[in-house]
């Protein structure tokens, strides 16, 4: 039993079966508190976030050393074709799935979150991508100066940065992910707007572990190494995405699943996934276009053309990299090409941010779950240089 107590996905389940049957049952009152609880401790991850990709990033870029040009260059080209090819998959379905799907549109009759009763705002030091433009700007250059003192205080700061993983962040994922469903459950999206979208929602989830198949088994070929021995330690990491719908506030669990793979590199493990945290979207991007088909298909009667579909893929595989690892992070940051190539109006981006945000944890999960394919392929690639620098 006390195995089971310690288990982390056995305490995500738990999570978000306790907070689904709090917002059910509790008051106008008890949801404004419970509400109060996941901003705090939303402000406290977030505040890390930042900071972890500095203590976790940097400090393996100066562990590569001549290599850590090559493995970024490597791991941005890999995370765009990845997000690409995923868009590329989901315009094909759509095009051939969405015309035969009866999907009903506008659910009504969700209930509004009243306003917190308290409020701590706790703002980053930086934003996620200015944490990730340092790190890699201090790390190359650490290697280009051959700066021994600072090396050694970046190595400080990941090791307190990884004592804040483990004791701060990890234990109060729980709390977290138990308060977010619980707003969920009280709005009634879980009850109302999950059914009316349920067939798309579906075929998208089922497409996330396409890709993920796919991308496991290319990482496999590149580094001739089974698959599986990265994606069997990514439960906890998958299951705490559903439960925040971050890639961000998921990147803890995520460095402690990667490192239980004994086939990836400790150091590529360090470098690639608070990175692809921040650049490899797959998932999300894989769901806006399929999403976008529908909902121009729901409220314009007709789906995209292709060549509208094919500029906006590759301008949205850019603005993924760019994205902030929060929910609804992808949408967030294309709206401009919604808007722009697809020409969708204020009900088409109303409805795209609502249906998108309905399946966010699974296209989070799916992004998170893809960084391990990532490491492994860089494992593959890089693995016999790092091995002759560290001799």
């Amino acid at each position: 039993m006390s195995k089971l107590k310690d288990n982390l996905i056995f305490k995500l389940v738990l999570a978000v079966a306790i907070g689904i049957i709090l917002g059910l049952i509790v008051n106008e009152t008890i949801i404004g508190i419970i509400s109060s609880i996941k901003h705090i401790i939303g402000q406290i991850i977030f505040f890390t976030v930042p900071l972890i990709i500095i203590g976790f990033i940097t400090p393996s870029i100066t562990s590569l050393q001549d290599n850590a040009s090559k493995m970024l260059a490597a791991a941005l080209l890999i995370a765009y074709l990845s997000s690409v090819g995923a868009a590329l998959f989901s315009m094909l379905a759509g095009y051939i799935i969405i015309p035969g799907l009866n999907i009903v549109d506008n659910p009504e009759g969700l209930r509004t979150l009243p306003e917190l009763v308290f409020q701590l705002d706790i703002p980053p030091i930086m934003p996620v991508m200015s944490a990730l433009v340092l790190s890699i700007i201090l790390g190359l250059t650490v290697i280009w100066t051959k700066s021994k003192a600072i090396n050694n205080i970046l190595d400080e700061f990941h090791n307190i940065m990884m004592a804040v993983v483990k004791r701060i962040v990890i234990p109060i994922l729980p709390i977290f992910i138990a308060t977010t469903f619980a707003g969920l459950a009280y709005e009634g999206s879980i009850t109302k707007q999950f059914p009316v979208f349920i067939e798309v929602i579906l075929i998208v989830i089922i497409g996330h572990f396409i890709w993920l198949a796919v991308l496991y088994g290319i990482a496999g070929l590149i580094s001739k190494e089974n698959p599986w021995e990265v994606a069997k330690h990514y439960g906890p990491a998958y299951l705490t995405a559903i439960g925040t719908m971050s890639s961000a506030a998921t990147l803890p669990v995520a460095l402690e699943s990667a490192r239980k793979s004994p086939i990836l590199d400790k150091e590529i493990v360090d470098f690639s996934i608070p990175l692809g945290s921040t650049i490899h979207l797959c998932g999300s991007v894989l769901t806006e276009v399929f999403f976008v088909m529908t909902i121009s298909k729901i409220l314009y009667g007709t789906l995209p053309p292709v060549s509208s579909m094919i500029i906006f893929i590759f301008l949205l595989g850019i603005f993924a990299i760019g994205a902030p690892g929060v929910p609804g992070g992808t949408v967030m940051a294309s709206l401009g090409l919604i808007t722009g190539i697809l020409g969708f109006d204020d009900a088409g981006v109303a409805l795209m941010l609502t249906i998108f945000a309905l399946q966010d944890s699974f296209g989070t999960a799916c992004n998170i779950t893809g960084d391990g394919a990532i490491a492994l392929m860089l494992t593959g690639i890089f693995k016999k240089e790092i091995k002759t620098d560290s001799n």
